[in-house]
């Protein structure tokens, strides 16, 4: 290992989210809602699946949340929120 390898490996760190894993599903309002938290350094961002029969909407955040529990429940939130707003239009 040459010694600018060796620095750039002491400096540099992988931060990048990993792979989300999905978490117990919720139904609301006839949409399944699906959280699944992805680690984020030490943190958990925001992110799931909202699904309504054959159609599904991808969602993601940029808030990142200090547990993987308290990050789901976040995801809930935001998504019924959503439903509320947007409701059929979510899938267009």
């Amino acid at each position: 290992m040459s010694l600018f390898s060796a620095l750039k490996s002491m400096f540099s760190s992988d931060n990048s989210p990993s792979e989300p894993v999905p978490m117990q599903s919720e139904d609301y309002k006839g949409y399944s809602l699906t959280p699944s938290p992805m680690a984020d350094g030490s943190q958990f961002r925001v992110n799931g699946t909202i699904s309504k029969g054959e159609l599904s909407h991808k969602f993601i955040r940029a808030d990142v949340i200090a547990t993987k529990e308290a990050c789901a429940q976040e995801f809930l939130r935001k998504a019924k929120l959503m439903i509320d707003q947007v409701g059929e239009d979510l899938f267009k």
